[in-house]
C-alpha cells in the first residue's frame, strides 16, 4: 500500500479539478524545492518528496485518480500502485522531469533493464565441392552466457550487491558550482550505482562465463567465399532476460585442383595435344558429377571455349545450375623423337603456308588510314 495516509491533492497544494498540467507543474516545484542532494541529511525533506512523489504518482495517472476521487486510499489496493520503496524508484519513473530540472537523467537505481546479446562472428572454411554441391558441418563456437552459480548478478552466493560508495547509486558523481550542477559517470562502478564486494567466485564478479557450444551448420549448395549465414539466437546469450545474439558464419571457401569458379559457372582448362586438336578425338574430363566423355571437334584452336549446359554450380537463391566452360589449351611437347620430327617435316611440307607478312602485307587499319589521309592535306 501507498506510504502516505495525506490527501493526494493537498500534498501538491492544487485543487480537485486540477489539470495534468496544473498537477505537474506543482509536483516539479516540490521536486525541485525537497529534492536530496538539494537537501542533504534532511530527513523531513526527504519524506516530503517522497510524499509529492507518490500524490505525482496516483494523480498523473487517469485511472489511478478516478480511483482514488471514488474509494480514496482504499480504492488504490487493486490498482497495482504499491508506492516507492526508495529514491531509485522515483528517479526511476520520473527520470524526464528530474532530467529537465537539472539537466541531466538522474536515474538512482541500478542499470537493470534487460540486454540483447551480442552478435558473434565465426569464419568457416570449407571445400570447393562442400561449397558447391552443399554439406553439413559440425562447429564449436565460443559464447558468452549467464554464469549458473550466481545468475549473472556476479556476487557471491549469499552476498548482496552493495551501493556503490562514490556515487551514492546514483551512477554520477555530481559537482556543484552555485546552482550549476555537472555530472560525469562513476569511475568506481562505471555508471551502474551498486558495487560488488564479494564476487562470484566462478565468473569473477562478471556475471558472465565463456562457454563452447557445438552447432551442426547446414551448407546450402551453392555458397561462395564471403557468403554470410545467420544462425538467429545463437551469438551470446542475453542479460536480464534479453534475447540472445545471433551467429554469422562467414564462408571461405579453399580451390579446388582442377576448377576454378566464375559467378554460377565451372571453368575446367582442359590440355590437349595439337595433333588432338587438329583431328579431334574423345577424351575423359571431370565434372561434379564424375568423369564423362567429351568430345574434341577436329580443327579447335587454343583458347576455344565449350560450354557444358548444366554441369555448374547451383543457383543459391533459385532453381536450376550454371554451365561447365571447357577452355581448351593446346600444348606444344618441347621435345620430338627422330620420328616425329620427321613426319612433321613431311606434313609442313605438304600443308599450305600461313600468309607471310613479307609477302602481304596486312591492310592498314582505320588510325592508319585516317592518318594518311591527314598527311596528304599537308603536303
Amino acid at each position: 500500500m501507498p506510504s502516505s495516509s495525506k490527501d493526494y491533492y493537498q500534498i501538491l497544494g492544487v485543487g480537485r479539478n486540477a489539470s495534468e498540467e496544473e498537477i505537474k507543474k506543482s509536483y516539479r516545484q516540490l521536486a525541485l524545492k525537497y529534492h536530496p542532494d538539494r537537501n542533504p541529511g534532511n530527513k523531513a525533506a526527504e519524506d516530503k518528496f517522497k510524499e509529492a512523489s507518490e500524490a505525482y504518482e496516483v494523480l498523473r495517472d487517469a485511472e489511478k485518480r478516478r480511483l482514488y476521487d471514488q474509494y480514496g486510499h482504499d480504492g488504490l489496493r487493486d490498482s497495482g500502485f504499491t508506492g516507492f520503496r526508495d529514491f531509485g524508484d522515483i528517479f526511476g519513473a520520473f527520470g524526464d522531469i528530474f532530467e529537465d530540472l537539472f539537466g541531466f537523467r538522474d536515474v538512482r537505481r541500478p542499470r537493470s533493464a534487460a540486454q540483447a546479446g551480442s552478435d558473434r562472428r565465426y569464419d568457416l572454411e570449407i571445400g570447393f565441392l562442400e561449397a558447391v554441391q552443399g554439406a553439413e558441418v559440425t562447429v564449436e563456437i565460443p559464447r558468452n552466457v549467464n554464469c549458473t552459480t550466481c545468475h549473472g548478478s556476479g556476487v557471491r552466493p549469499g552476498s548482496r550487491k552493495t551501493i556503490c560508495p562514490a556515487c551514492g547509486g546514483r551512477g554520477q558523481v555530481i559537482q556543484t558550482h552555485g546552482f550549476l550542477r555537472i555530472s560525469t559517470t562513476c569511475s568506481r562502478c562505471q555508471g551502474v550505482g551498486e558495487f560488488i564486494s564479494d564476487p562470484c567466485s566462478i565468473c569473477s564478479g562478471r556475471g558472465r562465463v565463456v562457454e563452447k557450444k557445438k552447432l551442426a551448420v547446414k551448407i546450402p549448395p551453392g555458397v561462395d567465399n564471403g557468403v554470410h549465414l545467420v544462425m538467429a539466437g545463437e551469438g551470446d546469450e542475453g542479460i536480464l532476460g534479453g534475447p540472445p545474439g545471433d551467429l554469422y558464419i562467414v564462408v571461405h571457401v579453399r580451390p579446388h585442383e582442377f576448377f576454378r569458379r566464375s559467378g554460377n559457372d565451372l571453368v575446367l582448362t582442359l590440355p590437349i595435344s595439337f595433333t588432338q586438336a587438329a583431328l579431334g578425338g574423345v577424351v575423359a574430363i571431370p565434372t561434379l558429377n564424375g568423369k564423362r566423355d567429351f568430345t574434341i571437334p577436329p580443327g579447335t584452336q587454343p583458347g576455344d571455349v565449350i560450354n557444358l549446359k548444366g554441369e555448374g554450380v547451383p543457383h543459391l537463391k533459385g532453381f536450376g545450375k550454371g554451365d561447365l566452360r571447357v577452355e581448351i589449351k593446346v600444348v606444344v611437347p618441347r621435345k620430338l623423337t627422330d620420328r616425329q620430327r620427321e613426319l612433321l617435316k613431311k606434313f609442313a611440307a605438304d600443308e599450305e603456308p600461313l600468309q607471310s607478312f613479307q609477302k602481304s602485307p596486312p591492310a592498314k587499319g582505320w588510325l592508319e588510314k585516317a592518318w594518311d589521309f591527314i598527311s596528304s592535306l599537308t603536303k
